[in-house]
C-alpha cells in the first residue's frame, strides 16, 4: 500500500517544512511538493527543506511539474500534471532511479503513462470533493477498478478519500491512496498513517 500525502501550504495549520517532517516521520511513503504559485527560488529552497527534514525517513519527494526544480535540488522525482510534459520526454533527461508519476482520468490517459515510461499513475478524482467539482462528476469506484486492471504500474486513488472510504479503493485494484487533507489535516500524523496501514493488513480490504 503507498500512501502519497500531496502538499498544500494553503491548508496547512502551521508550517508546510513541520508538516512535511512529521508526515514523513509517521511513515509515509511518497511526498509531492505541490506549491504551483511558489516563484522558483521559493520552490527550490521548500524542496531543500523537505529533503533536509525528511533525511532521516523512508519517505521520497517529489515535485509537481517542475522536473527542472526536482533535478536541481536532488529530489527523488516529479509528478506530471496532465497537461505537462509527457513522462517519456521526462523519462530521456532523467538519472536512474528518478521516480515519474503522472495524473491521469481515464483508462487511456493510464495506459499512455505507463506506455510512456512512467513508474505511477495517480487516478481521480474517485469520489466526491469541492476542488474537483468543475472538473465533472467523480469518477468512482468502477472505473478506479478498471484503471488499475488496465496497466502494471500503480494506480493511487485520489480525490475524496477519507479513512472511511479508503477500503473502498483498497478492494479494487489501487495500489494506494493520493490525497491533501486525509495527511496533513490529521491531528496526529502518526495516528492517521497507522489507522490507513491497518486497512491494508485487513483481510476484507481486499488486500
Amino acid at each position: 500500500m503507498i500512501l502519497y500525502y500531496i502538499t498544500d501550504r494553503k491548508q496547512c495549520n502551521g508550517d508546510l517544512a513541520d508538516t512535511i517532517e512529521s508526515v514523513a516521520a509517521a511513515g509515509v511513503d511518497w511526498i509531492q511538493i505541490r506549491e504551483k504559485d511558489l516563484p522558483d527560488r521559493e520552490l527550490y529552497a521548500l524542496v531543500q527543506a523537505a529533503l533536509a527534514r525528511t533525511r532521516k525517513t523512508t519517505a521520497r519527494i517529489l515535485v509537481n511539474g517542475r522536473t527542472d526544480v526536482a533535478l536541481a535540488a536532488g529530489a527523488h522525482g516529479v509528478h506530471l500534471p496532465a497537461d505537462s510534459l509527457s513522462a517519456a520526454a521526462v523519462r530521456a533527461i532523467v538519472p536512474a532511479g528518478f521516480l515519474v508519476g503522472a495524473s491521469c482520468h481515464s483508462v487511456g490517459e493510464a495506459g499512455q503513462a505507463e506506455s510512456e515510461g512512467a513508474d505511477f499513475v495517480v487516478f481521480g478524482p474517485v469520489f466526491d470533493t469541492p476542488s474537483k467539482r468543475g472538473y465533472g462528476s467523480p469518477a468512482g469506484i468502477a472505473e478506479l477498478e478498471r484503471v488499475g486492471q488496465a496497466v502494471r504500474i500503480p494506480v493511487l486513488a485520489l480525490g475524496g478519500v477519507s479513512v472511511s472510504n479508503a477500503s473502498q479503493c483498497l478492494r479494487t485494484a489501487a495500489a494506494g491512496i493520493a490525497g491533501i487533507s486525509i495527511f496533513q489535516g490529521a491531528d496526529s500524523a502518526r495516528q492517521r498513517i497507522a489507522e490507513l496501514r491497518s486497512l491494508s493488513r485487513d483481510p476484507t480490504s481486499g488486500q
